[in-house]
């Protein structure tokens, strides 16, 4: 059998204000395409379909359009689909019943028994040969939220403890009726330990309270495949060939320029996945950055009147990241900008800029709005004196600020 897989779709998503309709569109058709050339068997998505849980009426057309000419130029297709944390789970689980009989599996939601156990056969989907007999199986885990997986007592991590857990009962229910014939594939959204991530990941992270990073040893030894999503740079985890994150088919931010979006196809034979490859998806609108690194305006202003005029071509025009270098606050930059880039057949996305200051040391940095909202009180004190005294604040101004700021008691008589 031959097995594609791929994740974070992220339909729907808003590039800077642009919509990316057209973008996903050509993925899809590029996918369709993919999968009748590869005569692919299984196609794997894990999680991450829309960028929104509440997708507009036109992502959702997109995605349930593509799946009705995919099953329809594929006749054979097997498709399993899990909810990322981007997705609504129960509303992508909605169709479930009608799209079954297509050979079409969505698992968004950890079903509960009556006794509140979660009822693991929800989680395990048949994969069926052209003759229709069962010839692997799939673990299809979706994005797992609080509640959904086991606790672990006297855990000193609930969550990876809980996930891991999870990935080894349902495993062990599984091997109750599986023929030992028959290899397993598991499917997991989730930010994996070792893992490269972009600031764009790392965004994501909060979602979790930074305590998401699940170890490989979380997959059993003997499933052979290990379909991962949520992390957008395509890679391998732990060192292991099988367990891999396929990545984003579109660059999802300006962080992700360098990766190389693909997706991830596989055989599957004698219980084991061989020939793992990757298919580089085309990109359709690039992303363009001027200059590569932070330089001053009118040096940046210079290397804007060296970008091509707008042509009148169909292609769509590429986005663009403007990195600037500042002393000062400048008011204008935005305006003087926009100005140099009037005829210029490329889309302003943002404007990165960043400041030079000046460290403890007396040595110039570079830094960003970001960083500088990041700084703590006492940090924004040390600086000022630094930079009006030469030396560092002296511990008793440090006690005195403590003592303002409430984190430290009075001391009697003051």
């Amino acid at each position: 059998m031959k097995i594609l897989h791929t994740a974070d779709w992220h339909i729907g998503q808003l590039f800077h204000e642009y919509d990316r309709t057209c973008e996903h569109r050509e993925f899809l058709e590029w996918l369709e395409n993919t999968l009748q050339e590869e005569q692919v068997d299984v196609l794997l998505v894990s999680g991450d379909v829309f960028d929104l849980a509440n997708p507009s009426a036109a992502s959702v057309r997109l995605f349930y359009n593509f799946l009705r000419r995919a099953t329809t130029a594929c006749p054979d297709l097997q498709v399993i689909i899990t909810a990322g944390n981007h997705d609504s789970a129960s509303r992508l689980e909605s169709p479930k019943p009608l799209l079954e009989s297509s050979n079409i599996h969505i698992t968004g939601i950890v079903e509960k028994k009556d006794d509140g156990t979660i009822d693991y056969d929800k989680l395990l989907i048949p994969i069926q040969g052209k003759t229709g007999k069962t010839e692997a199986w799939c673990m299809a885990v979706p994005f797992l939220r609080m509640g959904d997986y086991p606790q672990v007592p006297d855990s000193d991590n609930p969550y990876t403890d809980g996930v891991a857990a999870l990935y080894a009962a349902l495993y062990e229910h599984l091997l109750r009726f599986k023929q030992p014939e028959q290899p397993v594939i598991a499917m997991g959204h989730l930010h994996a330990r070792q893992a490269e991530i972009s600031d764009m990941d790392k965004a994501e992270r909060l979602i979790m309270g930074g305590v998401e990073c699940v170890s490989a040893s979380a997959f059993h030894k003997d499933i052979c495949y290990v379909a991962l999503g949520h992390i957008h740079k395509a890679q391998r985890i732990g060192g292991k060939d099988h367990i891999r994150y396929s990545g984003s088919p579109l660059p999802m931010s300006f962080s992700e320029i360098t990766y190389r979006h693909q997706v991830v196809l596989f055989d599957l034979e004698n219980h084991t996945a061989v020939n793992i490859r990757s298919l580089e998806v085309p990109v359709s609108v690039p992303l363009k950055r001027i200059p590569p690194a932070p330089e001053k305006l009118e040096e940046v202003l210079k290397a804007i009147s060296k970008l091509p005029d707008i042509s009148g071509s169909d292609a769509p025009p590429p986005y663009l990241e403007v990195r600037v270098l500042l002393e000062g606050p400048e008011p204008s930059l935005r305006h003087r900008i926009e100005t140099a880039l009037r005829d210029k057949d490329v889309r302003l996305t943002r404007i990165d800029v960043r400041y030079t200051v000046t460290n403890t040391a007396g040595n110039d940095t570079v830094t960003n709005p970001d960083q500088l909202k990041e700084l703590q009180p006492l940090e924004v004190l040390e600086k000022v004196y630094h930079s009006r005294y030469g030396n560092a604040l002296p511990e008793e101004l440090r006690e005195l600020f403590h003592r303002v700021n409430g984190e430290l008691p009075e001391q009697d008589g003051h």
